[in-house]
C-alpha cells in the first residue's frame, strides 16, 4: 500500500509500509539543486547538504548530529543532484522516532555555525580534488560540461573552488528560505510502520514547514550541429573515454525504448559492448551504457577505461555498434534479455525499505506521479524491435555524437576522425 498526502502547507507526505522488514526509512527530498544555481553560487545546494550535519538548536555540535543515530546502529546520509537535495536515516523499526526526530531536526533547524561553515569549505575542497583525481568518476564530470557547458546543467555539482569559497552564512540562509519551502518537498517514510501513525507524525514535525514557491531553473539550452569532443590531458596508465549521444528527458514517449537500448549496449555482462570490448578484444577492465533522463535533459553515454595505445580502436567499435542498432533490429532472444535482466534488477534494487523510499518519493518530486514497479514493467515490456530500431535511428545521428577522452593524448585531429556513425 503506497499513500500520499498534502498537508496545509503543501509538503507531499508518501507512506510505504513494508512487510518482511525490520527496517524504517525517513527521507526528505526537495526539488533543488545545481540546476537551481548561479554561477555565482554554484555548488551551493551541495555545500549546503554538508551544513545540515553540523549543528541544530537542538544537537548544537557536529558529534551531537552524528552520534545519536551512530548509538543505535543507524544509516545516515545525504546526497545532491541537479534537480534534487535528499537527506534520510534508516533504523530498525523500533527507533522510527528517533529517526523522523533527527531528520526533521536537521532539516528544519539546522543552525549554519560560521566556525563550522569556514571549516566545511576546505572538506569541499578536498572534495572536489578528490573527484577529479579519480578519472572514471571526473570523465562524467567532463561528460555534462560537453554536452551543456558554462550553463547550470553543465556545471559541476561541487561547484568550483572560487564558489565554494565565497560561501556566507548569508547565502545559505536566503537559499534555504527560496528552496526549502513545502510545496518543493516530499517526506518518504517506507518500512515496518503503520500507516495512519507515520502520517501523524510526519505531519506533526513538518507542519510549520513554510509556504511559498521555490524559484525555478534556468531553460537548458541545447544547440549541437557537429560532433563534440573534449580531450584533457592526464598521466594515466588507462584512457577513460564517454562516447554517446543527446538523448530523451523522463517525459518523452520513448523514455524506455532508450533505456532498453542501453541495456542491450552496455547493461549487462553479456551486452553487446561487454563481450566486444572486453571478452573478445580485451580492451578495458571497465566499460558500460546507461541512458539517464532527467525531467529537461536526458543521454545515453558509454563510458570505458581503455588501454592507452587502443583508444582509437575502442572508440571504432563502440560508434561501430551504435551504428548497427540503426540498420539491424535487434532479435526477440537479446530482446527479451534485456527486458527480463531489468525487471530482475530492479525486483533486487527495491527489496530494501531505503531503497523504496528513493524510489517513490524521486518519482513524486520529479515526476509528480509515482509508477509502481509493474507499471514500469509493463512500459518496458511494451517496447518492440521497431522501437529500439526507430530510437537509435534517432539519437545515433552523426551531428549528436560526443567525445571525452581523458588521458595521455594531446592529438586532437586523431579522435575528431574518429567522430563518424
Amino acid at each position: 500500500m503506497i499513500k500520499k498526502t498534502t498537508l496545509k502547507n503543501g509538503l507531499r507526505v508518501v507512506t510505504i509500509p513494508q512487510k518482511g522488514t525490520k527496517t524504517v526509512t525517513v527521507l526528505v527530498l526537495v526539488g533543488t539543486g545545481s540546476k537551481y544555481e548561479t554561477k555565482e553560487i554554484s555548488g551551493i545546494s551541495h555545500f549546503l547538504e554538508h551544513m545540515f550535519f553540523k549543528g541544530t538548536t537542538k544537537r548544537p555540535k557536529p558529534l551531537d548530529v552524528a552520534e545519536v543515530l551512530d548509538q543505535v546502529g543507524g544509516a545516515f546520509n545525504a546526497f545532491t543532484g541537479e534537480e534534487y537535495t535528499g537527506y534520510y536515516a534508516k533504523v530498525d523499526s523500533t527507533h522510527f522516532d528517533l529517526a523522523l526526530d533527527w531528520v526533521a531536526d536537521i532539516f528544519l533547524h539546522s543552525a549554519l555555525p560560521p566556525k563550522e561553515i569556514r571549516k566545511e569549505k576546505g572538506v569541499v575542497l578536498e572534495e572536489l580534488h578528490m573527484y577529479r583525481d579519480y578519472p572514471a568518476r571526473h570523465v562524467d564530470d567532463l561528460w555534462t560540461k560537453l554536452l551543456y557547458g558554462d550553463q547550470p546543467a553543465g556545471w559541476n555539482i561541487v561547484g568550483t573552488a572560487e564558489s565554494i569559497q565565497s560561501f556566507t552564512r548569508k547565502d545559505l540562509q536566503e537559499y534555504v528560505q527560496r528552496q526549502y519551502v513545502a510545496s518543493n518537498t516530499v517526506v518518504c517514510v517506507a518500512g515496518n510502520v503503520q500507516l495512519g501513525e507515520a502520517q501523524k507524525k510526519v505531519a506533526t514535525y513538518f507542519s510549520a514547514l513554510s509556504k511559498g514557491r521555490a524559484k525555478q531553473k534556468q531553460a537548458v539550452i541545447e544547440r549541437q550541429t557537429k560532433p563534440g569532443l573534449l580531450v584533457e590531458y592526464r598521466k594515466t596508465n588507462q584512457t577513460n573515454i564517454a562516447l554517446g549521444v543527446r538523448g530523451y528527458d523522463m517525459f518523452h514517449k520513448d523514455r524506455y525504448a532508450q533505456h532498453v537500448l542501453a541495456v542491450i549496449l552496455g547493461g549487462m555482462m553479456s551486452s553487446r559492448l561487454f563481450e566486444e570490448i572486453r571478452e573478445r578484444r580485451g580492451l578495458a577492465y571497465d566499460i558500460g551504457t546507461s541512458a539517464d533522463s532527467d525531467t529537461d535533459t536526458g543521454c545515453l553515454v558509454t563510458t570505458a577505461g581503455i588501454k592507452n595505445g587502443f583508444v582509437g580502436k575502442a572508440i571504432q567499435v563502440i560508434a561501430a555498434e551504435y551504428k548497427k542498432l540503426k540498420t539491424v533490429q535487434v532479435s526477440q532472444t537479446e530482446l527479451k534479455k534485456a527486458k527480463e535482466n531489468e525487471k530482475g534488477k530492479m525486483a533486487l534494487r527495491l527489496e530494501s525499505s531505503d531503497a523504496k523510499a528513493n524510489f517513490y518519493a524521486m518519482q513524486e518530486l520529479l515526476r509528480g506521479e509515482m509508477l509502481t514497479p509493474e507499471q514500469i514493467y509493463d512500459k518496458i515490456q511494451a517496447v518492440t524491435a521497431a522501437d529500439i530500431q526507430r530510437v537509435a535511428k534517432d539519437v545515433f545521428r552523426e551531428q549528436q555524437l560526443n567525445l571525452v577522452v581523458l588521458g595521455p593524448h594531446k592529438n586532437k585531429q586523431q579522435f575528431q576522425q574518429l567522430l563518424k556513425i
